[in-house]
């Protein structure tokens, strides 16, 4: 859709937002000097992008782009997207509501439906390992380290220490020359 907004030709001076009526009959003006009808005062408000402006209606909320053309300025208004988008919100809520009641009517109640629904309790699956200690058996492809090796880690872990201690007492060492 093609709107037809004549105002001036002349280069903006300045980089402000420029307010116009929607039409004129009138010679076109710059967009600073445009007077606005009563009760319309911030209508419209511009922006320019680039050699265009976008132009925005506070009152329904519509944006169109507005470039000079040979003919004057032309505004075309940009798709409103917000309608697909409230249409595709609606199809999703009365999804999620229908698979929720698919859900209760299976019995299967996940997270707070379960706590809105006191009466229906959730089953868990047979193939959940019992937790309590003592209970648990370890998978028989683990492989535990034996005696020499665990020997071996505690003997370099002791020497990782001791190099650290070495450095921390070196430092405070450094620190209390410095110092004294």
């Amino acid at each position: 859709m093609l709107l037809a907004v004549p105002f001036a030709a002349a280069e903006e001076q300045s980089q402000a937002p420029a307010q116009i009526p929607q039409a004129q009959t009138q010679a076109p003006v710059p967009p600073q000097t445009v007077p606005q009808p009563p009760g319309e005062a911030a209508r419209f408000s511009f922006h320019r992008v680039g050699e265009a402006f976008v132009r925005l209606d506070s009152v329904t909320g519509q944006v169109a782009q507005c470039s000079q053309t040979p003919a004057g300025w032309t505004c075309t208004v940009a798709p409103d997207e917000r309608t697909a988008l409230d249409g595709e919100i609606a199809r999703l809520q009365r999804e999620n509501a229908s698979l929720k009641k698919s859900l209760l009517a299976r019995g299967d109640v996940p997270g707070p439906l379960a706590e809105a629904n006191p009466g229906v309790k959730p089953v868990p699956p047979g193939n959940v390992p019992d937790p309590s200690p003592g209970t648990a058996k370890p998978p028989a492809d683990l492989k535990l380290p034996t005696d020499a090796e665990v020997d071996r880690a505690i003997a370099y872990m002791k020497g990782v220490w001791r190099k650290l201690v070495d450095m921390m007492m070196d430092l405070q060492r450094d620190i209390q020359q410095r110092k004294g």
